[in-house]
């Protein structure tokens, strides 16, 4: 399922329009990107939270010379869905 997809199921769903109802989920997509880049959690109960791990320097290798290469420290967002969410997808 694309985001076009999203929009229109959530739609129909909703008894919304598309317009409104792709402004809401641009809305709540903006505010979870504004808070992971606070690096704030974001925790929807029963579906999951979204969070930033910090990923530590490490080191690589080039696949095609085999050299070692340093990847530099990062930060990943992640997301753990909630217990309601894997009974759901695993029933």
């Amino acid at each position: 399922m694309n985001k076009a997809e999203l929009i229109h199921a959530a739609a129909e769903k909703a008894g919304l329009s598309k317009k409104d109802t792709e402004a809401v989920i641009n809305a709540a997509l903006d505010a979870i990107v504004e808070s992971l880049a606070k690096e704030d959690k974001v925790q929807l109960v029963g579906f999951g939270a979204f969070e930033v791990k910090r990923r530590a320097e490490r080191t690589g290798r080039n696949p095609q010379t085999l050299e070692p290469v340093s990847i530099p420290a990062s930060k990943v967002p992640v997301f753990k869905p909630g217990k309601p969410f894997k009974d759901a997808v695993n029933k």
